[in-house]
């Protein structure tokens, strides 16, 4: 072969360039993030994102609570790149591998003893959604009833079983059919914070003709996450485990989003000291982005025959390197902990001097831990307003909430003091950018501009 020859490029080789034309030619309608960041990224370091022309992003999107420890942390990058070196095994179903035996022990010894929590693991497959139904299937073998209880705002995944316990009208109208066996219920919170929501739950528990049946499990999450950031009160989640406890139905807590540190602790609902029946994880579990997805069950459920809950792919040996070397360097001991606590007190500080300083926009603050929202109930639109100006300043920030109205803050648990400040700065001055192209009526309230 000449030089020339092989120079030329493979006419299967990709193009050079930073443009996406490709992804809105070929990929299907309904990609999602990429309407928000329609930027081509190429490299990402701790909490930099990086575009293919070089451009640096400050990131606190977090790959949507995926990369709680930023972009391909150096803990856990070098482990992976040695097992992968030394012909570890990848790909191994439910084998027993080397991989998935040391992630097991630490995990048994830096997470589940620590906390005195007695539960039996059941990989799944590989994303959030198959963990919420194998718990679903489970807890309905369990109990041989099929009513589920979620709750208003819930988000749970998008598979049938998961997206029947979802409240977000938009996901549940592209099933094609009607989900069921599920009831919704009223969240802590959602309908003023005067009311308890759950007098009205276990007021149908109690009457006989409430024509509620009585249901296999409650879900839900301890903070919400895509439905707004809501955090549940610790006395709410303390009445509804007794509640639950009390009914005989197991209580399956989704922390696929708010766990693995996200809310100060490992768990979402340590805080509140209580213990679910069934927890689900994902996202961040695998600590740099691979993924996996684990079910914790009391080991009185565990009554699956051999074979009754399967999947390809739960047995992600790459994702088992990584969870491992996490645990190892970030949960042998409470500074992790601590140093979240004191991220927390920077960001919700800094999220109250921003409202304080905007106050005809009527914002407010939400959240627990490096999981926070700012919430615009006058005006939905301007957290989105916001998140685009802030892309154009080189930050990366969702919205979440039923109408996009919180922006959301996912920032990764190691991002350092000064860019998180930074990346404040950013959105208040965007705020401040985006205020100017708002009217405000003569009361002082925020109303939509003609191009809103």
């Amino acid at each position: 072969m000449s030089k020339e020859s092989a120079a030329m490029p493979n006419k299967c080789s990709p193009s050079k360039g930073s443009t996406i034309a490709i992804f809105e030619r070929l990929e299907s309608e309904v990609r999602g993030y990429i309407r928000s960041f329609p930027i081509l990224f190429d490299r990402a370091v701790g909490t930099t994102l990086i575009d293919a022309d070089g451009r640096e992003y400050l990131d606190f999107f977090a790959g949507a609570g995926a990369l709680n420890y930023g972009h391909n942390n150096p803990a856990f990058k070098q482990p992976l790149l040695d097992y992968i070196e030394r012909d570890g095994i990848v790909h191994g179903l439910d084998l027993a591998t080397s991989a998935k035996k040391a992630f097991i022990e630490v995990f048994e010894r830096c997470i589940l003893k620590p906390r005195g929590l007695n539960y039996k693991l059941q990989f799944t497959g590989p994303t959030g959604t198959n963990a919420v139904e194998a718990a679903l299937k489970l807890a309905r073998q369990v109990t041989g009833r099929s009513n589920v209880v979620a709750f208003s705002n819930a988000f749970h995944g998008v598979s049938s079983g998961s997206l029947a316990a979802t409240g977000n009208k938009e996901y549940r109208s592209a099933a094609g059919f009607p989900v069921a066996h599920v009831t919704f219920l009223p969240y802590d919170g959602y309908l003023g914070p005067s009311v308890d929501t759950l007098d009205y739950f276990e007021k149908l528990l109690n009457d006989p003709s409430s024509g509620l049946d009585k249901p296999a499990a409650v879900i839900l999450e301890a903070v919400q996450g895509e439905g707004g950031i809501n955090p549940a009160s610790f006395q709410w989640l303390q009445r509804l485990r007794e509640l639950t406890s009390r009914h005989k139905i197991l209580m399956i807590l989704d922390d696929i989003q708010a766990g693995v540190g996200r809310t100060g602790k490992f768990f979402s609902f340590e805080a509140a000291e209580i213990v679910p029946d069934i927890v689900t994880l994902s996202k961040s579990l695998s600590a740099i982005g691979t993924p996996m997805s684990l079910v914790l069950l009391k080991p009185e459920l565990d009554v699956w025959s051999p074979g009754a809950h399967s999947g390809t792919f739960r047995g992600n040996n790459l994702a088992f390197v990584t969870a491992r070397a996490a645990l190892e360097t970030y949960w042998a001991d409470s500074k992790f902990e601590e140093e979240i606590a004191s991220k927390s007190v920077i960001l919700a500080e800094e999220l109250e001097s921003i409202v304080n300083d905007f106050p005809r926009l009527g914002l407010s603050v939400r959240g627990r831990g490096l999981m926070y929202g700012l919430v615009s109930q006058k005006l939905h639109s301007l957290p989105v307003q916001i998140s685009r100006e802030a892309l154009h300043r080189g930050l990366v920030i969702e919205t979440c909430g039923g109408h996009n109205e919180v922006l959301k803050f996912l920032v990764a648990l190691t991002i350092d003091d000064a860019d998180l400040r930074r990346g404040l700065s950013v959105v208040r001055d965007c705020i401040g950018a985006v205020q100017e192209n708002i009217a405000l009526d003569s009361r002082g309230g925020a109303t939509r501009t003609p191009t809103d």
